[in-house]
């Protein structure tokens, strides 16, 4: 989808997680990282028991140079995770976690 009409929305008052989850990958599929990182934060602020967006963010931010803020996101998400019962979720994060780390 079209990032620039997912932003409008937002702009015009539908700040919502799953809004600023679907500009965040449509930033990040076109390369724009920056605003894709921005996008993917508001997300897990409107909703951080939600996985997804952690998942998103942290593969931003280590696509971005960030492997601080990469594994920051994943351990976050991990947790969100474990709280919602959300296995596969936290076995993925965890597998980004281990490579990383260089393991």
């Amino acid at each position: 989808m079209n990032p620039e009409i997912l932003e409008k929305l937002i702009d015009d008052g539908r700040d919502t997680y799953e809004a600023r989850l679907a500009a965040g990958q449509a930033r990040s599929k076109s390369g724009d990282l920056e605003k894709a990182i921005v996008h993917f934060r508001a997300a897990t602020e409107h909703a951080p028991q939600h996985t997804m967006a952690w998942q998103d963010l942290g593969k931003a931010l280590e696509a971005s140079g960030d492997p601080n803020g990469a594994r920051e996101a994943w351990e976050r998400g991990i947790a969100a995770a474990r709280a919602n019962g959300d296995k596969q979720a936290e076995k993925v994060m965890g597998v980004w976690l281990r490579r990383l780390s260089g393991r």
